[in-house]
């Protein structure tokens, strides 16, 4: 909007000029985000306590968080509002990919919000019945993945981490792997969301290193001399890859250790399919798994878990996803959620070699 409105101006004044830079714009966007996180984050927090949206502890869950019952939750409203908003103000809208980016971090939001809603307000503790949310999150992401394959026209091929030359192309049914890409990240952030900070941490640290990898692969020169594919105008999701880790930023600000409020499946389905929807864009699909690899080892914790037991009778860990195993050994959470997000660091640094090692 922003863009949209000064960019024009820079034939008779020069200084706005600096509007056609995406790094310029990808800052104030990052900025942006935090401000609005900082305004109305007290705000939002005051408004959910005053109406007893509080988090429900499970009975069978470590005993130290049964201190957490009642703590606000729903906050990934938050988050949402704190990364849409920015894109829309900092972002070409013109470019489909920004559009996409938004329907995608919106409509899992809503599924989150709902699910939030029958659980919290309404008092459902079963909340969305599991085959309707994931139902819905197919659909949505089936829409996203025809409008990227049908509508922008991004190549059906997939780029192989270490490996140049290796680019399998799916045809047709390079739908249904961006759903399951998106879907898949998805409920891995949301697996995640167990502990102060712990999901949010690495959700920034992925959208910085997203934000890179757009960047690189929306300018021409930079695509060509690393060797990575191309894809023209995706630079503009730089822009909300930086309002999206903005956002985490000033949620974390809430959510630190002990959290002011939670972010429910509100922020969690939304963080997820943000990254999971930016990573196909930017072809880097498979990049995510390294780079969200927290996500990733904590979604294995949960399925290693339930086919072991239903198989076996018996648990690989004392409690899944596997942060919950941690502290039923005896680790602080602070201890945990800190060393994770020094592991998805490390994962990031990783994830950005692939650019060079192959």
């Amino acid at each position: 909007m922003l863009y949209h409105l000064l960019f024009p101006l820079h034939a008779s004044y020069s200084f706005f000029n600096i509007f056609r830079y995406i790094t310029f714009r990808t800052i104030y966007a990052t900025i942006t985000a935090l401000l609005i996180s900082f305004l109305i984050g007290p705000w939002l927090i005051r408004v959910l306590a005053e109406r007893q949206i509080g988090q429900t502890i499970r009975r069978d869950g470590p005993e130290s968080h049964l201190v957490k019952e009642g703590t606000p939750t729903m906050g990934g409203v938050l988050i949402v509002l704190a990364a849409v908003l920015p894109t829309l103000l900092w972002a070409n809208l013109r470019s489909p990919y920004i559009w996409i980016a938004v329907l995608v971090t919106v409509g899992f939001g809503a599924i989150g919000f709902i699910d939030d809603y029958k659980k919290v307000i309404r008092k459902d503790t079963k909340g969305l019945i599991p085959r309707r949310k994931l139902l819905m999150q197919f659909v949505l992401a089936s829409l996203a993945a025809a409008l990227i394959y049908m509508d922008i026209g991004i190549k059906d091929t997939v780029n192989i981490p270490f490996f140049k030359n290796l680019q399998p192309g799916l045809g047709i049914f390079y739908i249904p792997f961006i759903v399951l890409v998106i879907v898949g990240a998805s409920n891995a952030v949301n697996l995640t969301d167990g502990l102060d900070g712990l999901a949010v941490g690495p959700s920034v640290i992925s959208a910085g290193t997203y934000m890179l990898f757009a960047y690189l692969a929306g300018n021409v020169k930079i695509a060509g001399y690393l060797q990575i594919q191309y894809v023209p105008g995706v630079g503009e999701l730089t822009i909300f890859c930086g309002a999206l880790a903005g956002a985490g930023l000033g949620f974390l600000w809430y959510n630190a250790y002990p959290a002011q409020v939670f972010m429910g499946d509100t922020g969690s389905l939304a963080l997820g399919g943000a990254l999971g929807v930016v990573a196909v864009m930017v072809k880097q699909e498979i990049v995510l798994a390294l780079v969200g690899g927290i996500f990733v080892i904590e979604a294995l914790s949960v399925i290693f878990q339930v086919t072991s037991y239903k198989t076996r009778k018996k648990r690989i860990f004392r409690m899944a996803p596997i942060h919950h195993h941690f502290e039923l050994q005896g680790w602080a959470e602070p201890k945990i959620i800190v060393r994770f997000w020094i592991i998805s660091i490390i994962l990031a640094l990783l994830g950005i070699s692939t650019l060079k090692i192959r």
